[in-house]
């Protein structure tokens, strides 16, 4: 079996870095400029901490893990560590998430729901890494 990897440790960001990278073409990601800061409450070890994604025409750009205050995102998504690691094991959608107060938004509403497939899509991807969450 693979090494399972701590979810959001610097390991698993290169993992899940190099696989968007290899995996999602930009038309998969309808050529896409956008960022989100998914903003993890009640993680394990009690702190907070965030993951951010940066994608330019439909590339992965930047994806960062870190504490404190995450960089400035089109999107800022704020859940609790269980909800964002069901999200990330391909267990619970991004738009269900949203529309049942799991997840709380800010930014245009609007255009978060029509990039939830697009989310999905890269939640997928993430899914495959060999995690302990």
């Amino acid at each position: 079996m693979a090494e399972r990897l701590t979810y959001l440790s610097d390991a698993w960001r290169d993992e899940a870095e190099k696989r968007l990278k290899a995996e999602l073409e930009p038309e998969k990601m309808k050529f896409i400029t956008s960022s989100m800061s998914n903003i993890y409450t009640g993680c394990p070890d009690g702190k907070d901490r965030y993951l951010f994604f940066g994608f330019r025409d439909g590339k992965l750009d930047t994806l960062s893990i870190g504490e404190g205050e995450p960089p400035g995102a089109e999107f800022r998504i704020t859940g609790s560590y269980d909800t964002f690691a069901r999200i990330s094991r391909a267990e619970l959608g991004s738009h269900r998430a949203l529309m049942t107060g799991k997840l709380k938004l800010k930014g245009n509403m609007v255009k978060a729901l029509k990039l939830a497939s697009i989310a999905d899509r890269l939640n997928r991807v993430l899914s495959t890494i060999p995690a302990a969450y």
